[in-house]
């Protein structure tokens, strides 16, 4: 099964690109299109993706929108590009697990109901070494509500490497426009609206380095009703019914931007 694979990416990143294209190159399954949705001027991300031969290779599909708007706008940008009727996202800065397009389409193709699959994160430390973290959840389906009902003040699994129904994603808006928390809300809404499956197996290879947008300094003071609001929305979704999939979705013309 064919997925598109979801990368926003900024100037600071460009430098990255080439290890996240050596993670999807190494992929056992090679059905995949990389849309590469660039935030801001283009100019070094093209040059890194050149230089790495991504741009050479016809699965990768680059396009810039000229403005600077953050990962959710750019990861929505992408999401309206997209064809596949599944999404998997790769930030620019982490890689993806060799097996890890196989493990997350498996794992969905076996379980129709689910919306979403996700699996174990290990940090990619500056030295090349991956550490392990124990999960709060059983692999297996994940019912819905399960993900919601385990959130605290730290996240059940990651979701920076969540494969995606594309009809779900569409339904859910894309991912939410908050600051620093965009894939968390997505998460969250996904967990109030339908089944996921979290397998127990490393699927990505979060970076730690010095430039994280996590790490930034920032005097944003909205933390806290930015969390009020992904959890009443999810509140919300929860007393819907439940999320199901829409296999034909009537697929609209658009500009191409591609740079």
């Amino acid at each position: 099964m064919w997925v598109d694979v979801v990368t926003a990416v900024h100037a600071p990143y460009a430098v990255f690109l080439p290890s996240a294209w050596q993670s999807l190159r190494g992929q056992g399954h090679a059905e995949w299109t990389w849309l590469v949705q660039i935030d801001g001027p283009p100019d070094k991300v093209l040059d890194s993706l050149r230089g790495c031969g991504a741009a050479d290779d016809p699965r990768v599909s680059v396009a810039a929108h000229g403005t600077t708007e953050g990962p959710a706008v750019s990861r929505n940008i992408a999401l309206g590009r997209a064809a596949a009727a599944l999404v998997q996202n790769m930030d620019a800065d982490d890689e993806l697990e060799p097996d890890a397009l196989t493990t997350l389409i498996e794992a969905l193709a076996t379980r129709p109901a689910a919306g979403y699959a996700v699996g174990h994160a290990r940090d990619l430390m500056p030295d090349g070494d991956l550490i392990d973290h124990v999960l709060p959840v059983p692999a297996g389906v994940l019912p819905r509500g399960a993900l919601l009902d385990r959130w605290t003040d730290d996240l059940p699994v990651h979701p920076a490497g969540a494969m995606w129904r594309r009809s779900l994603l569409l339904s859910l808006g894309g991912w939410s426009a908050l600051h620093g928390m965009e894939d968390t809300a997505l998460l969250m809404a996904a967990s109030a609206s339908a089944d996921g499956v979290l397998v127990d197996s490393p699927t990505l290879r979060y970076r730690r380095h010095a430039a994280q947008r996590s790490k930034e300094k920032s005097k944003f003071a909205g933390g806290g009703a930015q969390v009020a609001l992904v959890r009443r929305r999810a509140a919300l979704l929860r007393e819907l019914p439940s999320w199901i999939e829409t296999p034909n979705i009537t697929e609209p013309t658009f500009d191409d931007d591609t740079p």
